[in-house]
């Protein structure tokens, strides 16, 4: 007969150890181990229907076909829609619109399958309130239940093709003695979501909250099990949301989706360069195109030098690394003789996107020049090349990708390094650059 055990987990590491301590060995917290009883499992279990071993060529392909949730934004970052059976995980900032995508995804889905909505944070006569909002009707499932036991016996009982779990920091597991939303819980609820997917091919859609830093709050090992982690981007202040694909095990890492929050729901932003320029040609502003995933993006870099007051001039830099700002800087005095160390120096992406594509790299130069010379580049021109310490500008991945989308925004004048992929453009008067002095001299 099985025998029963009894461990100490700590809450916040998830650090397991026989005896309990005051103080975690792992992680140095206080009070934070818990106790837990265990079964010991029998040494020789019994193979699992389906767990046999099969023939690659024997697998049915048909299972890990895609199902469209009717945004376009949101199937693109998954990499064409859901698989079956898979888990993903989406998180962000309270308020940044996780819970109304998922609802609007969901009313989409009913036309095909069934969904079954669990909520631990909401009445169901909120969560019909906050449907009524976005536009949704039909015949979706709402359960308002925080006992993961109790969601999988409704989702054997219902068989839903689509499971929404919000969230995953409510939801326990009564076998485990501790607090929803500790370390121990989250680790136990989502393995039992886990099987649940994969069991009844069921796919999860898994809502966290994050932490100060902006990582889902639980273990890091939380991200490890689930198929899928996006993140939701952007100041919950402002109506424009980036999420993005950390880790996806069907599709690309690189997309991102674009959604403007409104006061029916989330739009999808059919037109992602439109939003992050300013239409203003001024001293200290350039334009890049940066790549997302297979998408070409026209951002916007401004620049503002000021006289410093401080014995260490400031380097700030808003939507960028700033590591990256100080190596230009560096790159732009040694190799141009532009001086900025009496100035505080700060630059800002247009529009609340992180860039971190080095083709913004002359970008940036041109702003920070032009703010030094207070000069402006010609109208109509997008600048793109990366900056290498020598400052030589350098050629980027996909070229004319990018050009195409500069011509397509009407930037016709582009400065770029040489590229034999440019030969083919025709509507735009590229102009090639060597050098970062060579750029410069292009200031008006």
């Amino acid at each position: 007969m099985p025998k029963d055990k009894t461990k100490f987990v700590c809450g916040e590491c998830g650090y397991e150890t026989g005896k309990w301590f005051g103080r975690c060995p792992s992680c140095g917290s206080w009070n934070t181990l818990v106790e837990m009883s265990v079964t010991e499992a029998p040494k020789r279990a019994a193979m699992s229907a389906g767990s046999g071993a099969v023939k690659l060529s024997a697998v049915d392909g048909r299972d890990a076909e895609r199902t469209k949730t009717g945004i376009g934004e949101l199937d693109r970052v998954l990499g064409g829609g859901i698989v079956a059976g898979s888990v993903i995980l989406i998180g962000g900032d309270p308020g940044i619109g996780k819970s109304t995508l998922l609802m609007q995804a969901a009313s989409n889905l009913l036309s095909s399958a069934q969904v079954l909505y669990v909520s631990g944070e909401e009445s169901k006569a909120q969560l019909k309130l906050r449907a009524a909002r976005c536009g949704v009707s039909g015949d979706l499932l709402v359960m308002t239940e925080t006992n993961i036991s109790a969601i999988e016996n409704e989702v054997e009982r219902a068989k839903p093709a689509f499971l929404i779990i919000d969230s995953i920091q409510t939801m326990v597991c009564t076998e485990i003695a501790s607090a929803a939303g500790s370390v121990t819980q989250i680790r136990e609820v989502t393995a039992a979501l886990t099987r649940i997917a994969k069991v009844n091919g069921c796919a999860v859609f898994i809502v966290g909250h994050v932490t100060k830093d902006g990582s889902i709050a639980g273990p890091r090992m939380l991200e490890h099990m689930v198929d899928t982690v996006l993140y939701f981007e952007g100041d919950r202040h402002d109506a424009f949301r980036l999420l993005r694909a950390v880790k996806n095990r069907f599709g690309s890492t690189n997309e991102i989706g674009i959604f403007e929050m409104r006061g029916d729901g989330m739009a999808e932003v059919s037109d992602p360069s439109s939003m992050f320029l300013s239409g203003n040609n001024d001293t200290g502003c350039a334009v890049a195109c940066i790549m997302e995933g297979n998408r070409p993006i026209l951002v916007e870099v401004q620049s503002l030098l000021s006289s410093t007051v401080y014995a260490n001039p400031r380097r700030m830099a808003a939507g960028m690394d700033g590591n990256r700002l100080m190596l230009l800087l560096a790159v732009l005095e040694r190799r141009a003789g532009v001086r900025t160390g009496e100035k505080d120096v700060y630059t800002n992406v247009v529009g609340g996107i992180r860039v971190d594509d080095r083709g913004a790299d002359l970008a940036v130069i041109m702003a920070v020049g032009g703010s030094v010379f207070d000069k402006c580049l010609p109208e109509r021109t997008a600048v793109i090349g990366e900056v290498s310490l020598t400052g030589e500008i350098r050629p980027v991945d996909r070229m004319l990708n990018r050009v195409n989308e500069c011509v397509r925004r009407g930037f016709t004048n582009i400065i770029a390094p040489y590229s034999s992929s440019l030969k083919t453009v025709k509507d735009a008067n590229i102009t090639t650059v060597r050098s970062i002095r060579e750029a410069l001299a292009l200031l008006e």
